[in-house]
Parts: C-alpha cells; sequence; structure tokens
C-alpha cells in the first residue's frame, strides 16, 4: 500500500470515529436530558400530588359527616375510614404526615368531620376527641313540615328569603343535578312528574343541621337534607319495596310523610301503617285528611265534607292509593313503620280523639260507633 493510499484510509477511518463518536455523545445527550426531564417532570408532578393531598378534600363543602373510629383503630386504619369517607384525599399521604410530625394518641369515637377541615384540625379532632371546628350556627327542621315552611324555617336564620329557597328547589336543571347525585333515592320520572307540586317535598330531612360557615348556600343547605334522607332510607329500602303498592322509594317517602301526619308516637305510626296496607289489599282507598289539606294548600283545623271533594292527584278521598308524592318530610319512625307495619291485619279503620288517642276498628259500623263515643 503506498504512503498515500495509507493516510486516505487512516483520514477515512478517523471520519468514520468522530462521526461515531458524535452519534454516540447525541445519543447519550438525548438520555440524559429524557432522564432529567423524566425526574423534574416526576418531582414536580410528585410534589404537586402530596401539595394536593395535604389540603382539605373541599374547601367549600362545610356539612358535616358523622364518622365512627373504632377502640383499638390503628393510625393506618384510621387513615382508611377517613380516605373512604372523603375526609382525606390519600390515606398514605395522611400516615406519612402524622409519622413525620409525630402525632399519635388518637382516640376512638363519633366524629363530625367536613371536607373543608385541614388534616392539622383533624388531628386535633382525633387527638382531643372532640370536634375541633364549632358550628357557626345550626338549625333545626322538625318532622311533619312541608317545604314552604322549611323555607321559612331557612329564611328566618339565614340572609336569602323563602322566595329564593324556593325557586332554588324547584328549579328543575338543579333538582336533575340532584337527582344524578341521588340516583337511588331521587327518580326523575316520579318527582319532576307533572302533578306534583314542589319536586322535593318529603326529600328534606328533619333534623338538626349544623353549619360551620356564617352564610351557607341554599344548595349546600339542601344538598345536606337530601343526604340525610338518602340515609336514612337506604338501609331499609328492601324491607319497604316489600310492602303493598309500594313499589318504589318515591311511593315509601310518601307513605312515611301519611303515617307522620297521622300520628304522634311509632307505635301508633306501625298500626296505621298496617291499616293502610289492610286498605290496600281490600281495594278500599286509603281517606287520609292530612292530604286533603295538603291538596287544598292551607290549614284547617277540622277537615269538612266538602274539602273531602277537592280534585287533586294529593286527595286520597279522590284518589286511588297513594297520593302522586309526599305531603312533608318525616321522622324516622315513620319511615320504619312504613317498612314494618304492626297491629291487626283485620283492621280497615281508625280515628283520632282530641287528645290524640288512636283507636282502630275491623267494621265501618264499629268505626261510627267509636267515631259517635270518641269524636265530638
Amino acid at each position: 500500500m503506498s504512503e498515500s493510499n495509507f493516510k486516505n484510509n487512516y483520514r477515512e477511518r478517523l471520519k468514520k470515529r468522530t462521526e461515531e463518536a458524535g452519534t454516540v455523545r447525541k445519543i447519550v445527550a438525548i438520555i440524559l436530558t429524557a432522564l432529567i426531564l423524566v425526574l423534574i417532570i416526576g418531582g414536580l408532578s410528585g410534589y404537586f400530588y402530596i401539595k394536593s393531598a395535604l389540603e382539605p378534600v373541599d374547601p367549600g363543602d362545610d356539612s358535616a359527616k358523622n364518622i365512627e373510629i373504632p377502640l383499638g383503630s390503628s393510625t393506618s386504619q384510621i387513615a382508611s375510614i377517613l380516605e373512604q369517607n372523603e375526609i382525606i384525599k390519600n390515606d398514605l399521604v395522611f400516615r406519612f404526615y402524622t409519622k413525620f410530625n409525630n402525632e399519635s394518641g388518637f382516640q376512638a369515637g363519633n366524629y363530625q368531620f367536613t371536607q373543608s377541615m385541614t388534616l392539622d384540625e383533624i388531628i386535633e379532632s382525633l387527638k382531643s376527641g372532640k370536634l375541633v371546628k364549632a358550628p357557626a350556627f345550626k338549625v333545626t327542621v322538625p318532622e311533619g313540615k312541608t317545604l314552604e315552611q322549611i323555607a321559612e324555617i331557612y329564611a328566618e336564620e339565614t340572609e336569602f328569603t323563602k322566595e329564593e329557597f324556593m325557586e332554588k328547589v324547584n328549579d328543575e336543571k338543579y333538582v336533575k343535578k340532584l337527582i344524578e347525585k341521588y340516583p337511588e333515592l331521587l327518580n326523575e320520572e316520579e318527582i319532576l312528574a307533572e302533578d306534583v307540586r314542589y319536586p322535593l317535598e318529603g326529600y328534606l330531612f328533619a333534623a338538626t343541621y349544623p353549619f360551620y360557615i356564617d352564610n351557607p348556600s341554599i344548595e349546600q343547605i339542601v344538598d345536606m337534607m337530601v343526604k340525610k334522607t338518602d340515609e336514612v332510607v337506604r338501609p331499609y329500602k328492601d324491607d319497604l319495596l316489600k310492602q303493598k303498592n309500594i313499589e318504589t322509594v318515591h311511593d315509601a317517602v310518601t307513605m312515611a310523610s301519611l303515617l307522620e301526619n297521622e300520628a304522634r308516637t311509632k307505635e301508633d305510626r306501625k298500626k296505621i301503617a298496617r291499616v293502610f296496607y289492610n286498605r290496600f289489599e281490600e281495594g278500599m282507598p286509603l281517606q287520609t285528611d292530612p292530604t286533603v289539606l295538603y291538596a287544598l294548600g292551607k290549614h284547617k283545623e277540622k277537615v269538612l265534607y266538602k274539602d273531602l271533594e277537592v280534585e287533586s292527584p294529593y286527595n286520597t278521598y279522590y284518589v286511588e292509593g297513594l297520593p302522586v308524592g309526599p305531603i312533608s318530610n318525616f321522622n324516622k319512625n315513620a319511615l320504619v313503620a312504613a317498612a314494618n307495619p304492626a297491629g291487626d291485619e283485620n283492621n280497615l279503620y281508625f280515628l283520632a280523639d282530641s287528645e290524640g288517642n288512636i283507636y282502630y276498628a275491623e267494621t265501618l259500623k264499629e268505626h261510627n260507633k267509636l267515631k259517635e263515643k270518641h269524636i265530638e
């Protein structure tokens, strides 16, 4: 090989090696850049994930959740309970947070937590055994109240008016959002039926509600009350749907509202429930006076015979079976009575005297005798 050829070959090999080295450097640079980006993105993602997990689930939601922490629960078990009830976002982050801050001594018991509470507030509650955040105010909604009466109660306790409350609970768009949120409780075809006076009548549960902000919105109030109804109804759903003419949850809530307005005690509510179901079996109308008053849209001390003729889907003297919807909210024991009636399976009639004592009868003849004796 001549000297010139040797030099040419050497230059070619050198050039090739230089190109290969450049390619390797480029590949290495790309890989390193990619790794750095992955580390940066991963680090930032981890940072923001942990930061988010340390924040309240929903700073704007001050509705209280009742949560039981069983005796002997470990920090891991407590964290799991809190995550399942959506009080914290991540149980693992909660455990690391408590360990990092050397927090311990959590107590068993029944707590009220809100999604707006910080981890520090939750931890302080668990350590002290009580709710750290006291409610700004409380509102008691008695049983047997109509939607309009409930609107009046809140109008007295808050800054919005009765009219604003009623406008919101009758807003079809808003009601449909609630239907999506509580599909096992609210049925669109039933509560938005043309003959139904107010779609949420009967679904705002009777209870005392704590509020942790000074000016809760109507949506926050209504959601809290509908959620309570859902929680109360759910355990009795199977028993309710076994009863005569109770085909849906709406039927069950309607029946509970009737029982609420017909008797004061849980024992009589169970007996009246039996009378109602007996009448269904016999194909008889319920003929309950509270439905007449609701149909009339006003309170009266005494229902007159002419009142019984009001043509309304709520009047059980006018329609067969249940009215088109509830006539008020109800106490839990009224719902229990609807699910588990008691009393004589032959009773078809009942009446109440001026003191609220209730008398039952199997026949109309016996019923009329009781009426002569106990009704002035």
